[in-house]
Order: C-alpha cells, then sequence, then structure tokens
C-alpha cells in the first residue's frame, strides 16, 4: 500500500509534460496569501527526475498578493512555497494565466485556476484525499472493535478496508478515463509507467485516449515509447512462466568457450545464477553439490551462471574450485548487466530454474530440500 500511494503522489509531485507550445506571451500567475506577511518570499521550484526541487523564480509578497512572469518551453508541473510555511502547491505551468489562492493554514486547500491541466491537478488531489479520508474513517471503526466480542463488525470492516484500498489502487486508472483532455493527465501516466503498478495494456487504453495534440508533443513520443518499451518486456518475461520452453543462451566457460544451453540439457536441468561474492549462494551450494552427485547419472545436468564482476574472473574460477562445482559453467563477468541475467530477468540471487527432458520450465527459485524433492519427482 506504501507503494500505491507513492505512485498516487508521484503524479502530483513529478516532472509533467514535454509539448512545445509556440506562443507570444508567456505565463502569469497572479498570487493571493491571505494573512502572508509582506517581504516574505514565494518559489516556483521545479524537479529533476530524483524530485529535488531547485527554485526557478521567486517574487515577494506585498499586501497578500504575488506575481510571477516568465515562459516555459513547454508545460510542466512546478511547485509554489512560501518561506517559513510548510509544503507546497502543485502548478502546472503553461504560458497562460494562472490564479493561485494560497492558503497558508492549510496548503492542502490552496487552489490554483486557469488552465484544464491546473483543473485535473485540483480534481486528481481531491479525488484522492476524499479517499484517504475514508479510508482512515473505516481505520478508526475497525480500531474500535478490537475486541472478541465484535469478530463479526471486524470481519465486515476488514472487507471493507480492503475495498477501499482496491479503490485507492485504481484511482489514477479511474482518474485517467475521464481525463483525458489536459496535460496533466500525460504526466500521470508518464508516472504511473516509473512504477509499473498495472498492466500496461489499461495503461496503453487511457493513453491512446488522449488528445492527439497532447499525444503528439514531445513526451507525448516518449511515453509512446516508454509503453512500446514495456510491452516487449513483458511479451520477454511471460517466455520465463513455468510452462514455457526455456530461452537458449550461450556464454563463456572459465576457458573461454562458448557453452550453451541448449547443448548441455539432460533429462532434467537445474539453470543455477549465482557468484562468487554472493553470500546466500556459496551457502547454498553445498546443497546443490549433493544434488549433483545424487542425481547426475540419473540425467540431471546443471549450468551455473556467474553474475561476478569485471576482472574478476579469478575470484570466479577459485569459488568453483573451492565449493567443488563440478558441473558447467559459464560467465560474461558483467555483474547484473550479463546478458543472460537480462534475458532472465534476474533481479536478486541465487535464482533456479528447474527444467524438464524438453527443456520446458517445470519449477523456479527452489532451494534446499525443495530443490531436491523437486529432481527425485523428476527422476525416481
Amino acid at each position: 500500500m506504501k507503494n500505491i500511494i507513492s505512485i498516487l503522489m508521484i503524479g502530483l509531485l513529478l516532472t509533467a509534460c514535454n509539448k512545445e507550445v509556440k506562443k507570444t506571451d508567456g505565463y502569469v500567475i497572479n498570487g493571493t496569501a491571505k494573512g502572508v506577511y509582506n517581504g516574505m518570499r514565494v518559489y516556483l521550484k521545479a524537479a529533476d527526475e530524483r524530485g529535488t526541487q531547485t527554485p526557478q523564480d521567486t517574487a515577494i509578497v506585498m499586501d497578500e498578493s504575488f506575481k510571477f512572469e516568465g515562459k516555459v518551453e513547454y508545460p510542466q508541473l512546478w511547485y509554489l512555497s512560501v518561506t517559513n510555511i510548510n509544503g507546497f502547491v502543485p502548478v502546472m505551468m503553461e504560458n497562460e494565466s494562472i490564479e493561485v489562492t494560497f492558503d497558508k493554514n492549510n496548503i492542502e486547500d490552496s487552489s490554483v485556476k486557469g488552465t484544464k491541466a491546473n483543473d485535473a491537478v485540483s480534481d486528481y488531489s481531491k479525488g484522492f484525499k476524499k479517499l484517504m479520508d475514508e479510508r482512515a474513517e473505516l481505520n478508526k471503526r475497525f480500531a474500535a472493535t478490537m475486541n472478541p466480542e465484535n469478530a463479526d463488525s471486524q470481519k465486515q470492516l476488514t472487507k471493507e478496508v480492503e475495498n477501499m484500498n482496491a479503490k485507492i489502487s485504481n484511482y489514477p486508472l479511474e482518474f485517467l478515463k475521464t481525463h483525458n483532455d489536459n496535460y496533466f493527465s500525460l504526466s500521470l501516466i508518464e508516472n504511473i509507467l516509473k512504477n509499473n503498478p498495472i498492466e500496461v495494456q489499461e495503461i496503453d487504453e487511457v493513453y491512446s485516449s488522449l488528445d492527439s495534440d497532447i499525444k503528439n508533443s514531445s513526451l507525448g513520443k516518449t511515453v509512446a515509447y516508454q509503453i512500446e518499451t514495456l510491452k516487449k518486456k513483458n511479451e520477454s518475461l511471460a517466455m520465463l512462466n513455468i510452462g514455457k520452453i526455456a530461452p537458449d543462451f550461450s556464454a563463456p566457460n572459465p576457458e573461454g568457450k562458448q557453452v550453451s544451453l541448449n547443448e548441455i540439457k539432460g533429462k532434467a536441468t537445474i539453470i543455477d545464477f549465482w557468484a562468487a561474492w554472493c553470500g546466500p549462494c556459496r551457502r547454498e551450494n553445498p546443497n546443490v553439490v549433493k544434488i549433483y552427485e545424487k542425481y547426475h547419472d540419473k540425467g540431471l545436468e546443471i549450468i551455473s551462471v556467474s553474475l561476478d564482476k569485471p576482472g574478476q574472473k579469478d575470484k570466479w574460477v577459485k569459488a568453483i574450485e573451492d565449493d567443488k562445482l563440478n558441473w558447467h559453467h559459464v560467465s560474461n563477468l558483467n555483474y547484473f548487466n550479463d546478458p543472460v541475467a537480462k534475458q532472465y530477468n534476474i533481479q536478486s540471487i541465487p535464482a533456479t530454474f528447474i527444467l524438464d527432458a524438453e527443456g520446458k520450465i517445470v519449477a523456479k527459485s527452489l532451494r534446499g530440500q525443495a530443490l531436491e524433492e523437486k529432481i527425485a519427482e523428476m527422476l525416481n
């Protein structure tokens, strides 16, 4: 749930869109800051890819008002803040007239008006806040029933909380389905893609529904490319599902000879991703040795793919010798950038794929007793 909330808030907090806007005039922000003293500084900040905010312009509050004038090359999300007041207000910067009403007592109640994109930001924020308030109320009710006498109430409230969590999780997508005419929605799509919490097909559909001028913007084209890239990645991952034929690969062994998976497959085959520097891998090796010695004569083959680092071949070879790993070994000595590791989407090690005689993936990520039981089931 923490990740879901981060995704929701990222839509408000990161870089927006990249459409070149050819206007003769720039932006004008007319701001009202009731109760803010004369001389206080107001900042307009932009965020980089890491979320670090950098001031782009500064104004001074006079008679509870402030003003910014300038020009942006393309619509983008900036943040307005006031000295000594916590928080900030997201503002979609476009070369238009924008009205900001800053609420120093509750910054969430500040308002930004003047463009479709800023209206969308406001709608998104209000919708998200409403859902979070509703969940907070459910949690209060649940906490009040924390005793055995209220078991039925707890069960019902648990279901309601689960439904609310699902609603919050789906909120960005549902918002996009009804807001396809503004550049904030494109920004939100881009940030959803970065976190990849939903099916790419769904995000592709909401992207396709955006107005054509938004899709034809620089960021619009970038987002289209990101969607296609994610589609291809998902297609590749689908090839690693249980029941699929394991993709063939080849890589150099310690002597520099290319060894391929298809060349060494047995009645049962373990693809073992490991590294000499990997403590859990080294601790698991005695178990793999025991399994290999017990089942090799019955048709078990193992090919270990090392994710050792560049220039550390000696450590790789020494680990093979020290751990008595008397089977096939390959490595490109390129850490997690190893092409075989990328092909098999290896995010951490140790990692294993177990193949049957046809090369079909029958199990993944087995270790210890579970690995031995699977090999026994296949070969006994």
